[in-house]
């Protein structure tokens, strides 16, 4: 803002003063008569001095609840991918667990149905019911051992992949949050350096136009005050 803006804007200032404190009190009451041309023209002319900050921080205003909304799109939709990855992942292990029990229920079937199919081979031979019988004792053994086995080992399968799948999630969902936290704050800063140095702006003019106001009352002490009236108003 120039100085001769800034000039202008405290004589636009000073007038208004002047136009509300020589104007015509109404009877019985605190309102008062003023010209409404008059106080038009001088209000617009002083919103055509108003310094470029105040439209700056109008628009800085806007842009940083745009950065705030953008950012929490962008982690909402973050958080919602993570937690789809995260699904897609537990699926997928839930799915290749069924399958490991699957085959491994499969492959003890046909074990003991081959021992059986054994075992009857071996019972049905003349002097040999105890080796058939010990034979059949060990392939059922080492059915259930296998069994056992397989079953331990899709357990370990599912229990690391589902670790796998939360520790992602945590983590995407905890960059979402830093980025959107970081976009707010860098948002936030700016917006408080644009609104401080207006502040500062608008402390000089008010400044200004409070000693203005000062010398005028100065000058019409001398006088025992305003006189006169103002225009009626439009009808």
């Amino acid at each position: 803002m120039t100085d001769q803006s800034l000039r202008r804007t405290d004589e636009l200032l000073i007038e208004l003063v002047e136009l509300v404190e020589t104007a015509r009190t109404l009877p019985m009451s605190s309102s008062c008569v003023l010209p409404r041309e008059r106080v038009l023209d001088l209000l617009d002319e002083l919103r055509e001095t108003m310094p470029p900050e105040m439209d700056q921080a109008r628009r800085l205003i806007a842009t940083r609840d745009a950065l705030l909304h953008q950012a929490h799109e962008e982690a909402t939709a973050a958080r919602e991918q993570a937690a789809g990855a995260a699904d897609a992942i537990l699926a997928d292990a839930n799915r290749r667990g069924d399958e490991l029990a699957r085959d491994a229920e499969v492959r003890a079937h046909e074990i003991v149905e081959a021992g059986r199919a054994e075992h009857a081979q071996l019972v049905s031979a003349t002097g040999v019911h105890q080796a058939a019988a010990e034979a059949a004792a060990a392939v059922r053994a080492e059915a259930k051992r296998f069994d056992a086995q397989t079953r331990s080992a899709a357990e370990r399968y599912d229990a690391d992949v589902r670790a796998n799948a939360e520790q992602y999630a945590h983590a995407t969902r905890g960059d979402a949050d830093l980025y959107a936290a970081k976009l707010s704050s860098d948002a936030e800063d700016y917006a408080d350096q644009t609104l401080a140095e207006l502040a500062s702006t608008l402390q000089r003019s008010v400044a200004t136009a409070e000693q203005g106001r000062a010398a005028l009352a100065q000058r019409r002490a001398p006088t025992g005050g305003p006189q006169g009236g103002a225009d009626e108003p439009d009808s």
